[in-house]
């Protein structure tokens, strides 16, 4: 973490103790979304709005290893733009069977918008890497 620490940081970074109960409501409210997609039973229609939610959900826990384990900022960047990106087919895709599913998952796309904001700042800050 002192790496991380000694980062050169976005003006509106929150503080570090923030994140934990953050994505522990996130995580709640992505669970119950999921719990809510699949409550009417499974279709061939639901297959591909699970993939998306399996997309976005592997980039989600991809991004931890290798913004701090590996410490690279940019494909951690890459990564959190792509997550939106397979979010927002995700929320899209939901809503066709449950509305309430995909609602939940809004707060998780504004988080992940900020904390590409947060990331970027990072990048740019931190980096030589011309973008």
């Amino acid at each position: 973490m002192l790496w991380y620490h000694n980062l050169d940081k976005a003006p509106l970074s929150p503080p570090d103790w923030i994140f934990a109960p953050v994505w522990t409501i996130l995580y709640i409210t992505i669970a119950i979304s999921l719990f809510l997609f699949l409550k009417n039973g499974f279709s061939k229609a639901k297959i591909l709005p699970l993939i998306f939610f399996t997309i976005q959900m592997l980039l989600n826990f991809a991004w931890t290893p290798v913004f701090f384990g590996m410490q690279n900022i940019l494909a951690a960047y890459v990564i959190l733009v792509l997550l939106i990106l397979f979010l927002g087919l995700t929320i899209i895709s939901f809503y066709k069977f449950s509305r309430a599913a995909s609602l939940l998952l809004i707060p998780y796309l504004l988080w992940s918008i900020f904390a590409v904001y947060l990331n970027f700042e990072i990048l740019v800050r931190n980096t030589t890497v011309g973008l």
